[in-house]
């Protein structure tokens, strides 16, 4: 073996990993990324780890630089010795799995279905015996392979399994982030001067040995490789004098000397290994054959520890496979990719086979270069857009023909930005134009340049370069002029009051294009009106467009479909697009559209009082903004914590969001930050700060966020005694209210009425802010209600019925969690003499979040396969939570679910 297993030292490290192993043993699963820099010994750790595997089920991959650009080609990897079990997954999960692998063709998979099936294999091929999964040079594996394995590593949890991961560092802790750790540092002194001992071929001075040691931090490879071949004098005064060359480019350069001293067919040989990516021994051999060199070429490398030949190819350390690649010759190179393409079978494997004759090519080649197309076009339908992106710029390096690049590189751009690379797309645009395009794809360049700015900062500058893409759109595409038109006036809306007149200016222009019928054409229509004629005559247009939106297509406007719901004051239309949209984007996997729905179905809930539901919802949001780079749009986490009335962590999340709202120009987030801040006030009691901050937010209609302001306000200044700020609000929310004409709408504004309108109609209108609120969703809303009515009756002296109204609307908060305005009705309570007691806790252990929601889930009747597929876990675990579920609540069946929940 290459990587001796004896370790010398790493107590520490065996140990973690012995636990690891135990714990995957009695039916945990467990997760570990190892980091460390190159050398230091992740691979011997994890050879460590594949030596002790309970019961030898190991399958096992290692990023290779040359191969990061071909989809899922590390996953499938991994995969390939469970794929057997790939009839067992449920036939969506196992379609998408099988299309991403290109086992069969289908549409284009998205990644969360990809994730729930390699999931769905992990836990069928652990049902019997525990597996053990090892992911070597994570740095340099194919950005799907990484989205997908780490979404799935946040998921394991009850199935036997161990994901083990090693990375480079420092440089890529991005990957990976936020999952269980380990830091490999160099060895001690002791355990570096041994280990060196084991090498030196004669006496070494002591203060060199010292110094060898130190400089070399302890990392093992280098204290391994470095002396290799050296006199002691080289040793004194080469390797011992200080370098200001970092010490991984050092030991590179030694495998460089190492290779470079090898005959010239070894060299060949080396080099042949390192660009073919799977080692493959067959195919090394064919393609030897066909570089002239024989398989006896292979000794002076094996003598010199650098590979070892067996049934596969394993080089001794990556850097060696580095160091043999990057040393070639650029002929050389074309040479050995000339001959692994010959030898790649076209029908099994032609995307490699495309990808070496690209990098053979001396100059353009129209054959090849179409030949990468329909390998694009292969990726695409496995769901792989950056390799489909790659392809295509490959593709447009090997074409002669001018019209033909550009149109290959807007295509290569276009798919940068679908696989969530927007960074990466000016570049590719630039190029586009360097060649003749026509007006068409002269108004797409302008308008993808708008998109990516958009992406990459959502704040003022967006908004112009979109406005712009859309008028040229206007006579060459009108759908997608009308498309680059909303996004435009959505972006505006978003910049708030930090983007000046560009709101008007954009609506002005969408007004001259015909809105037509569908879905967006109506929105489009209602915003422009909304944004030049006012609120009234825009809710017709914009209740059009809401209930237009029945199609899944339709759900990529979500993010100003939501808004607008809460604009027009439906709550029936808001709770079921969310829902539509949660069911829509879990049911397909569909990546572009789940954390935004996640969201927007938490603040929905947030609304409904189902705080822990919300909560579930954002969590798992959050992990997938971890796992995917996708961040969902703050509202809703905004809402939940103001709500719950924990001043402290809500303050931070505020204080955290105008910070960057101003730094991006957001200004719709400081809109909501101020919201957010008057609601959080209002609930504690303190009602000049709620005053302050509903003020500073209503001097900007922001869509939504200013409706819902406008009830802050009325109250904050009701109870801070400025009567004339929250008569003036009242009317502003009048307005609205009354075009709306909703039960929401008249509900709220029936609150602001019997707070600052005349006294004499106070209780009247009070009792029908109940009635009509009632009749909705908005069961926070309803409960506030009733609090605002139970302090009234109090002031009234009418003490029985005061506590009516607190005690109902105290139980209602306590029930969600909004734990200030509970506080708040709890003392209203107290001061009608009635006492107040804290819910305390069951002997019973209290349900997590996700046990709570597997348990609701098993309420209503769904199976454990479609709990999982629901919330991304694997049936297994779903079972597992659902055993402990019993414990706690002190049941035996699922029958006994609702019973018990109710008394939870």
């Amino acid at each position: 073996m290459l990587n001796n297993i004896r370790l010398h030292g790493r107590r520490h490290e065996r140990d973690t990993i012995g636990r690891l192993l135990r714990d995957v043993r009695d039916g945990r699963s467990r997760v570990l990324v190892l980091r460390g820099e190159p050398g230091v010994g992740k691979t011997a750790l994890l050879d460590y780890l594949v030596e002790r595997a309970p019961t030898g089920q190991v399958t096992r991959t290692a990023g290779v630089e040359p191969e990061a650009e071909i989809a899922y080609s590390a996953l499938q990897q991994l995969c390939a010795p469970l794929i057997g079990r790939i009839e067992r997954l449920p036939e969506p999960q196992r379609a998408a799995l099988a299309t991403a692998f290109g086992l069969t063709p289908g549409p284009p998979p998205e990644g969360l279905l990809v994730g729930l099936a390699v999931l769905g294999l992990f836990a069928e091929a652990a049902a019997q015996r525990p597996l053990v999964c090892v992911v070597d040079d994570v740095q340099w594996i194919d950005r799907m392979s990484e989205v997908i394995l780490t979404f799935v590593a946040r998921r394991l949890d009850a199935e036997s399994v161990a994901l083990v991961f090693a990375a480079r560092s420092p440089g890529d802790e991005q990957l990976l982030g936020g999952l269980p750790e380990l830091r490999v540092e160099g060895l001690p002194d002791a355990d570096a001067r041994a280990l060196l001992d084991s090498v030196l071929t004669g006496p070494v001075d002591a203060r060199v040995r010292d110094r060898i040691v130190a400089e070399t931090r302890g990392n093992p490879l280098a204290l391994l490789e470095l002396p290799q071949g050296r006199t002691p004098a080289e040793l004194a005064f080469g390797f011992g004098g200080r370098s200001t060359t970092p010490l991984v480019s050092r030991v590179e350069e030694d495998f460089q000397r190492r290779v470079a001293a090898l005959p010239a067919a070894t060299r060949r040989l080396l080099l042949a290994a390192a660009v073919e990516p799977v080692g493959d021994v067959t195919l090394l051999w064919r393609a030897i054959g066909r570089l002239g060199v024989g398989p006896d070429a292979v000794v002076p490398a094996e003598a010199a520890g650098l590979v070892e030949i067996g049934t596969r190819v394993r080089f001794r350390h990556p850097l060696v496979r580095s160091a043999a690649w990057r040393s070639a010759e650029a002929a050389d190179l074309r040479e050995v990719h000339r001959a692994l393409a010959e030898v790649t079978d076209p029908q099994q494997d032609p995307d490699r086979r495309a990808w070496h004759r690209a990098h053979a090519a001396v100059g353009p080649d129209e054959d090849v270069a179409a030949e990468l197309e329909r390998s694009a076009d292969r990726a695409l339908a496995r769901g792989g857009r950056a390799a489909a992106a790659a392809f295509l710029e490959r593709a447009t390096e090997l074409t002669a023909d001018p019209k033909r690049r550009a149109t290959l590189a807007l295509a290569a751009a276009h798919a940068r930005f679908a696989a969530g690379a927007p960074a990466l797309v000016p570049d590719l645009l630039a190029a586009a134009e360097l060649g003749p395009l026509d007006l068409l794809q002269q108004a797409d360049v302008e308008r993808l340049r708008a998109q990516v700015a958009f992406a990459l900062n959502p704040g003022r500058q967006a908004g112009p370069p979109l406005l712009a893409a859309a008028r040229r759109l206007e006579t060459l595409d009108p759908d997608a002029a009308r498309a680059t038109y909303l996004s435009a006036l959505g972006a505006a809306m978003h910049s708030g009051r930090l983007g000046g007149d560009d709101l008007l200016r954009a609506a002005e222009a969408a007004r001259a294009v015909p809105a037509g019928e569908s879905m967006a054409g109506l929105l489009l229509a209602g915003l422009t009106t909304w944004s030049l004629d006012g609120y009234a005559p825009a809710v017709p247009l914009l209740r059009r467009a809401l209930d237009a939106l029945t199609t899944n297509d339709d759900l990529a406007l979500l993010w100003l479909a939501g808004p607008v719901a809460h604009e027009v004051w439906r709550d029936e239309t808001w709770h079921r697009l969310t829902a539509q949209a949660v069911g829509f984007a879990r049911a397909t996997g569909a990546l572009s559209v789940l954390p935004t729905a996640l969201a927007f179905r938490a603040g929905s809930l947030v609304y409904e009082g189902r705080f822990a539901d919300a909560a579930d919802l954002l969590d798992e949001a959050a992990g997938l903004g971890r796992a995917t780079g996708l961040a969902a749009y703050p509202s809703a986490s905004l809402t939940l914590a103001a709500h719950r009335g924990q001043e402290l962590p809500a303050t931070e999340l505020i204080e955290t969001t105008v910070e960057d709202a101003a730094a991006r120009g957001e200004g719709r987030l400081l809109g909501l930050a101020g919201y957010a801040k008057a609601a959080l006030c209002n609930g504690l009691g303190r009602y000049p700060a709620a005053l302050e901050a509903a003020r500073q937010a209503v001097e900007y209609a922001d869509i939504a966020v200013f409706n819902w302001t406008l009830g802050e306000l009325v109250e904050a200044a009701v109870r801070s005694g400025e009567p004339a700020t929250a008569t003036q609000a009242r009317e502003r929310l009048a307005e609205r209210t009354s075009a709306a004409g909703t039960d929401w709408a008249l509900g709220v504004q029936a609150v602001a009425d019997a707070l600052a309108g005349p006294a004499e109609q106070a209780e009247e209108r009070y009792r029908e802010a109940i009635e009509r609120l009632s009749a909705t969703r908005m069961r926070l809303q309803l409960a506030r209600a009733r609090l605002l009515y139970g302090e009234w009756l109090r002031r009234d002296n009418r003490r029985g019925d005061a506590r009516a109204e607190l005690r109902t609307a105290h139980d209602a908060f306590t029930t969600m969690g909004a734990e200030g305005f509970a506080e708040r009705a709890g003392r209203e309570l107290a001061a009608t003499g009635e006492t107040v007691r804290k819910r305390t806790m069951e002997a019973r252990e209290e349900l997590t979040s996700q046990e709570a929601q597997i348990a609701r889930l098993a309420m209503a009747g769904r199976t454990n396969p479609e709990i999982g597929a629901v919330l991304f876990l694997s049936p297994r675990t779903v079972e597992w939570h659902l055993r402990k579920v019993f414990i706690k609540l002190g049941i035996g069946s699922r029958r006994e679910l609702a019973a018990a929940l109710r008394d939870q």
